[in-house]
């Protein structure tokens, strides 16, 4: 399989590439601006699982030029592609009074706007093969309507939300073009964004869990999901 994975650098996108690498028919595609981290990744990847084929791209999705800088590096590794994992986000953690102009376009260019980018340039290579290429955005359950909502988060939480309605907007425009997408809203993970939301506090789950479930879904749940926003979450916050 053909898999593109945003924000590889760390977290949970780390932990995703190195499991899906762990197969090594899969070409794993990982995106992030960190060349040093890539490069570990790729190291760590080809040592565990030799043989596994790891492609990074050192590419700004909130300021890159997709056109020209990103897609054509990629399709000199996959022509077509069959699951694609947008998990690349930032998070501002400040009081709505002292938000800035900067914070909310920066939020909001690398959190939503960079999908609407790479999913426009990727869609000519999707639906290709037997089975539906499958969109996952990641998002938040700060961005899950009806759910606990935290000082601070305006900006994060309110752009994950709109990633989730992109969701559900998605999954209609491409029907019967072999294509589904969904959306899962993670809860609490102990990464560095965690640490920066909530200072002090402990997630119970760590990201090679919460990787090893959106491996699952992304390789099964379009078989039974297609423009749905999922909940992951076992706590508040």
């Amino acid at each position: 399989m053909n898999i593109i994975i945003t924000g590889a650098s760390k977290g949970i996108g780390y932990e995703l590439a190195k499991q899906f690498a762990s197969n090594v028919n899969n070409k794993v595609v990982i995106i992030a601006r960190n060349r040093l981290k890539l490069e570990q990744l790729k190291r760590e990847c080809q040592f565990q699982y030799p043989g596994a084929k790891i492609y990074p791209m050192v590419f700004d999705l909130g300021q890159g030029d997709f056109k020209h800088g990103l897609i054509p590096e990629l399709l000199s590794s996959i022509s077509t592609v069959d699951i694609l994992v947008n998990n690349a986000g930032t998070l501002i953690n400040k009081p709505f009074e002292e938000l800035t102009r900067e914070d909310i376009e920066n939020t909001y260019r690398t959190n939503v706007i960079s999908t609407f980018d790479l999913i426009k340039s990727l869609l000519p290579f999707m639906g290709k093969g037997q089975q539906p290429t499958h969109i996952i955005n990641i998002s938040s359950m700060g961005g899950f309507q009806g759910s606990s909502k935290f000082p601070g988060l305006s900006a994060y939480s309110s752009s994950k939300a709109a990633l989730a309605n992109l969701t559900e907007c998605l999954a209609e425009e491409f029907k019967g073009r072999n294509i589904s997408v969904n959306c899962l809203c993670i809860g609490a993970v102990q990464t560095e964004m965690f640490v920066q939301a909530f200072p002090g506090e402990k997630a119970s789950m760590q990201p090679a869990q919460m990787a090893n479930y959106i491996r699952e879904f992304a390789l099964n749940g379009a078989a039974y999901y297609n423009g749905k926003v999922l909940p992951v979450s076992n706590s508040t916050p």
